[in-house]
């Protein structure tokens, strides 16, 4: 373990850092009492056997004590903010009640699973109208990752996520539960789920008021629901699952000391080796899973995780007993199947800011299919940001219902930690990134910017992964139907509706 190389840098280019934006707003270290850190409950599940669990979701709107005073009005699943985290087990049949208790209409996107489309992918084309609920059904076929459940309504994804629907999924496996890491939940395995908020007056949030196209930030950090959070270490060593669940915000993570951590796992799951670092940057949707190994420390002791220069939480050392426990220099075998002979390779260009935003110089249509690859070959696709380093900004890309490997980023070697499983990458202004893309579910999926006001503002375009031996034809939805309805459910005529991206 001590001749593993530290990477001490953020790796991508740092004039295209959010701090450059012209709307850049800074984060600030929250003048309010500490509060110990909410560790979100696992959702227990309605039934499970040895072949099938069986979930209910609920959307519903909340009130949760952020500040002191008036508590903010929030959205979250099966809690008042965020959610309760939803454990998956590889291999197992799922069966999910999907309820919706919100005012207007909304949907439930798996990020990150592998499953059909476009209905239990839970895109833009599977809205759950308030008061109703809707039945998916899956196998689950992957490997143990920290994936995560958002909103994902045409134009209004990036509204609901501010509000509060976003929570952590967990893929289980017998692989990953083989491996020395820390896996006792809210003791020494934490989910982190990292953003930003701006709060008005009694303490209640205003999306319209921080509306900025090119992606709504907040000055306060909110760390899984709690302002200005503590954490009490009681183990040497702690496994933390951090999502950058922000709508804009790219997190430049490092601890006080410089104290180095290891990253075990990105989105898709577990790295083929653990990378040492001291300083780790995330972009929208990006997961890293980290062990931190507090061992120079003794109780009392207090260790600071910062974004930047601002503290984020502190972790207040307790007695622990001594671990020696070692991870080896290997810990998976990913995936890498070869390219599929004679198959194109997929361009998708990012371009634009602020409601100018495209891929492959056009806006996001419903109703349009944008590319196709058949289900099992494996293709590249080329994603580039035609955005300039200077006033430029990073794009983080998403596809849904894949799990990619990341070949390479202008020509060159990916980043060290990027050599396993991803679903979304950060893309630098004036570079192109190759992917290695598979599929092994049917169906009609997004692929977008993850700032999600680009993606509501049009930076979104759809593929269809097909059989040429069992053609499919999708009925798929539309913005006029999505505009009716929340027009509706808001109460005003739809000329009157004001959701920023609806005019894309």
């Amino acid at each position: 373990m001590a001749d593993r190389k530290v990477y001490t840098d953020y790796f991508f280019d740092e004039p295209a850092f959010n701090t450059h934006d012209g709307g850049y707003v800074p984060l600030k270290e929250p003048d309010t009492p500490q509060e110990k850190l909410k560790i979100p409950a696992l959702l227990k599940p309605d039934k499970e056997t040895d072949t099938d669990m069986y979930y209910t979701v609920i959307a519903q709107t909340g009130e949760t004590q952020l500040l002191p005073g008036a508590k903010t009005k929030t959205w979250g699943y099966n809690a008042s903010i965020l959610g309760q985290t939803i454990v998956f087990k590889d291999g197992k049949n799922i069966h999910i009640t999907l309820k919706n208790e919100l005012p207007e209409l909304t949907t439930f996107h798996w990020h990150g699973l592998n499953v059909p489309g476009p209905i239990t992918d839970g895109g833009c084309h599977a809205p759950v109208y308030p008061g109703e609920s809707t039945q998916i059904n899956f196998k689950c076929n992957q490997v143990a990752a920290t994936l995560w459940l958002h909103a994902h309504p045409c134009p209004a994804t990036a509204q609901h996520v501010w509000k509060g629907l976003a929570t952590t999924v967990i893929v289980q496996d017998q692989t990953e539960s083989q491996l020395p890491f820390p896996r006792n939940y809210g003791v020494n395995d934490i989910p982190l789920v990292l953003q930003d908020r701006n709060f008005h007056e009694n303490n209640q949030l205003d999306y319209m008021a921080d509306y900025d196209p090119d992606g709504i930030q907040g000055p306060t950090p909110m760390i899984n629901g709690t302002i200005n959070p503590y954490f009490d270490v009681t183990t040497q060593r702690l496994r933390l699952r951090i999502l950058d669940g922000a709508n804009r915000r790219e997190w430049r993570l490092h601890f006080s000391d410089d104290l180095k951590f290891t990253q075990i796992a990105s989105d898709g799951g577990v790295l083929p080796e653990p990378i040492d670092f001291t300083h780790l940057m995330l972009t929208c949707a990006e997961r890293a899973e980290i062990i931190v190994d507090f061992r120079g420390y003794k109780p009392g002791d207090e260790v600071t995780l910062y974004s930047d220069d601002v503290p984020l939480v502190r972790f207040r050392i307790h007695q622990f007993a001594k671990d020696d426990t070692t991870l080896p220099d290997h810990l998976v075998d990913i995936p890498d199947p070869d390219i599929t002979p004679n198959t194109k390779i997929h361009q998708v260009v990012m371009a634009g800011m602020d409601e100018e935003v495209e891929i492959n110089s056009k806006k996001f249509d419903m109703q349009r299919i944008d590319d196709k690859q058949k289900v099992g070959s494996v293709e590249y696709w080329d994603v580039s940001n035609t955005n300039d380093k200077t006033g430029g900004m990073i794009h983080p890309y998403h596809m849904h219902a894949t799990q990619f490997r990341i070949v390479s980023r202008n020509g060159h070697e990916p980043y060290p930690n990027e050599h396993g499983l991803k679903d979304t990458v950060g893309v630098n202004p004036g570079e192109t990134v190759r992917l290695k893309v598979w599929f092994d579910k049917l169906g009609v999926f997004m692929n977008h910017c993850h700032i999600l006001e680009h993606e509501d503002g049009g930076m979104m375009a759809q593929f269809e992964v097909y059989d040429p031996d069992h053609p499919k034809t999708y009925k798929l939805m539309d913005m006029d139907t999505l505009m009716t309805a929340f027009a509706k459910e808001r109460g005003v005529k739809k000329e009157e509706l004001n959701i920023p991206g609806m005019h894309m």
